[in-house]
This record gives C-alpha cells, structure tokens and sequence, in this order.
C-alpha cells in the first residue's frame, strides 16, 4: 500500500526547491540529506565541470548498487523558487503564476519515496541504483556523460507527461541547425542599394522551406530569429536556430539537408553569406517487447494494476542518450500533465501509480 500523504509530502518540497538547468545544487542537497538517515550512498560525478553547472548528476547506490536503475532528472524547463503549490480535489498544481515543476520532480520524489519505502520496511528486493541527473531541459548532458557502474545493466526512467501505463517504445530523434546570413550594412535611406539585406535573405530562405508536421513522423521548426541593429540601416546580419525531428534519423538528416540548400540559394540571390551548422540533440530510439529491460517495464506496470500501452513520443529524455550509447533504457508515462507551463498539474492518482510501478521495479 502506497502511504500517499508521505508521496505528496516528499513531492512538494522537492518541487519548490529552485532548480534550473546549471543550477541543480539544491536539489542535489536535498536528495543527498534524505539518502544519508537511510543509510544509502550517494556519488556525485563531475559533470558540472562539462556543464559549467553546480551540480553533477547523483549515483545512489542501495546496498552494492545492483544490476538495474532508476533514473530522474533534477532540473526544470522553468523556475519553481516561488511555486505555491495546490493540492485540489484529484490533483496537484500550481497557482496559476509558475510551473509546478512536476516534469519531473514527481519522478524525484517517486524514487526517493521507493527507496524510503524499501528500506523502511524493509521490503525484500535486490540491490539497486537510484540516479539523478542535470541539464535534462537543456542538452541532455547529464545523461550524456552519466556513469553508471559496470555492473548496471539497464535503466528505467520517470519522466514522460504520458499517464501512467504508457512505456514509451519508441522516440524521436531532433536535429538543432544555426544559420547565419551574412549581408551588408548601409544607410536604408540614403544609400539602400549598396546594402545586402540580410532579413530579406533570411526571409526568403524561410519562405522555400516546410515547417511544422512534414509527415505522421517527422516535424520542423524554426524557433528563434534575430538581426538587424537600427530601422534605418540595412541589415548585415541575421540569426536563425531552428530544429527538425522524426523517428527515422534519415528523414531528419534529409530535412536539415534541405534547409541548408534553401538557405543557401537565398543567401547566393542576395549576394549574401550563409553560415550553417547542425549536430544531433537526442537520437531516435526503438526497444524491442523482447529485450529484458522492456519485458520488466511491462510486468511492473501490469503488477501495478495497470494495463502496459506501447507509446510513442515526440519529446527527448534522459533515455535517449543512455540508448544512443548503447545502454538499455525505458521512460515510464508518470502523468506530469501540461509540463513547462503555468498550467501544469499531476492527478494523485497518477503520482501514486507512478510510486507503485516503481516499487515494482524494485522487487522485480
């Protein structure tokens, strides 16, 4: 039996503590005084020397550490230094002016209520890892560089806005491009024909490509463009980031490829100089039902009464990165609704599932 108001208690206050990529040391404090009283090792890696953060990820071994993991990210898209938390009727948010942060402090608070549980009651279960890492929100660079002990041979993850009962079986991959169109600068009113207008460049380059949902897999998107310096100057410069993603890495590399040449023909029409780059943010994933970790996914839902859906999902994760490098991972649907705005809410429902999967997972 689950002890819900000790999950709510553990959840709100991880969930107010400030926690931002980079700047992790508060979370990481906190966990580290509740493993200590239960008697559970915690290792902190040096990540934070690669991210230029405050904190590195967490390794907390129970007992040896065992063969299995589970895994949380410690850091918030946006910031929770003044969350008022609600809880309200079937579910938990905010008051209306912050996130509430349940992407993916319910996936913290769900571990370190497991761990608490198991070894306060001293429930039987072989020796586990409980990891949490940093810059989940931002470059995936704790999982990244997480490293696990030798003997750790998969990982499940609590992080997918997915209710519980979803296993998320497959993932999109994303692709980040930066342009830069360079063209040149010259009074706009006096002498507008020896300028090269890097906005127009820019915005002709835009106008030959395809965003949004390309097809049922794949989508593109530019999210930031800037340039130019005053209205009566012809622009030298302007910027644009963008991304592209799919489930096929193919489809995603064709897609840059294009708005690289488009981008390019624009920029040769105006006279103006294109610089671009691109480098993978997450790779794609697909796990098999017959690999050990996702049969293991399965029964722990199903343990937890629930019946397993095989999800797909747009969003990266911690999970990525450890199957990008080989390392078997599944993310779990913990049901942080709505994640990254004010909106934001879990169901109690949902949280105390969340805590029975992962129990499940623990006793195996």
């Amino acid at each position: 039996m689950i002890d819900r108001d000790r999950l709510i208690e553990i959840f709100l206050e991880v969930a107010k503590i400030e926690g931002l990529s980079c700047n992790e040391r508060g979370v990481a404090d906190y966990i580290r005084n509740f493993m200590k009283p239960l008697g559970v090792s915690v290792e902190e890696d040096d990540t934070a020397k690669i991210t230029g953060g405050n904190s590195g990820n967490l390794i907390c071994k129970v007992g040896s550490g065992g063969s299995f993991a589970l895994l949380a990210h410690m850091d918030t898209a946006r910031s929770t230094g003044t969350l008022q938390p609600q809880v309200i009727e079937d579910r938990i948010c905010s008051d209306g002016t912050t996130i509430l942060g349940a992407d993916d402090r319910a996936g913290v608070a769900v571990i370190l209520y497991a761990v608490e549980t198991a070894v306060k009651h001293k429930m039987q279960y072989p020796d586990f890892t409980a990891g949490f890492t940093v810059c989940e929100e931002t470059t995936l660079a704790g999982s990244l560089n997480l490293q696990f002990d030798d003997n750790i041979q998969m990982a499940f993850v609590l992080d997918s806005s997915k209710r519980p009962g979803n296993i998320i079986s497959q993932s999109y991959g994303a692709q980040a491009f930066r342009a830069r169109f360079i063209g040149k600068a010259s009074h706009s009113g006096v002498a507008p024909e020896k300028g090269i207008s890097a906005i127009a460049a820019a915005a002709k380059g835009i106008s030959e490509i395809q965003l949004g949902r390309l097809d049922d897999i794949t989508t593109a998107n530019i999210g930031k463009m800037n340039g130019g310096t005053a209205t009566n100057v012809v622009p030298a410069e302007t910027f644009l980031e963008g991304e592209a993603r799919s489930l096929d890495p193919a489809k995603v590399e064709a897609v840059i490829a294009n708005i690289q040449e488009k981008f390019q023909s624009a920029a040769d029409a105006f006279g103006a100089t294109l610089e671009f780059e691109a480098n993978w943010e997450f790779r794609p994933y697909h796990l098999k039902p017959d690999m050990p970790a996702y049969r293991r996914a399965v029964k722990a839902v199903s343990d937890a009464g629930l019946a397993p859906v095989a999800a797909i999902t747009p969003g990266g994760s911690d999970a990525n990165s450890l199957n990008a490098n080989r390392f078997p991972a599944v993310n779990f649907g913990i049901g942080a609704q709505n994640p990254h705005s004010n909106d934001e809410f879990i169901l109690l429902e949902d949280l105390q599932k969340t805590a029975e999967i992962a129990l499940a997972l623990i006793k195996g």
